[in-house]
């Protein structure tokens, strides 16, 4: 059974429907302060990065798929860390090693061997 299934292209649908969580669930789930702001900022830069990595859904394409990967890892693990480090409420304290858990299965789950999303020219 192959463990990485998703495809780039589909990582870049489920970066943009993360992103869209990331920036609507704080305020619907009542957060205030930091607690909110770093969902919002998550989302925001998760789209920013989105927009700049070289895969199907990518505008401007500057951002290689790995380093993509290694933000979205470095997002995961900040996720983490953050209620821990900055004394968040209960329900916070749920949601942000939640939401690291669905990035990292995500970027665990993706396969790299056609980075770009995009056809090979050569295929």
């Amino acid at each position: 059974m192959k463990l990485q299934f998703l495809t780039p292209a589909l990582h870049g649908v489920l970066d943009y429907v993360a992103a869209a969580a990331l920036i609507a669930l704080p305020f619907l789930l009542g957060f205030q302060g930091i607690e909110l702001w770093l969902s919002v900022a998550g989302g925001a830069g998760l789209i920013a990065y989105s927009l700049l990595t070289d895969y199907a859904f990518g505008a401007v394409k500057l951002v290689s798929f790995d380093a993509h990967l290694l933000l979205d890892l470095a997002a995961g693990v900040a996720f983490i860390a953050a209620p821990f480090l900055l004394g968040f409420t209960a329900l916070a304290s749920i949601y942000y090693p939640v939401m690291a858990a669905g990035v990292i299965a995500v970027v665990t789950r993706t396969s790299r061997a056609n980075q770009s999303g995009r056809k090979n020219a050569a295929a």
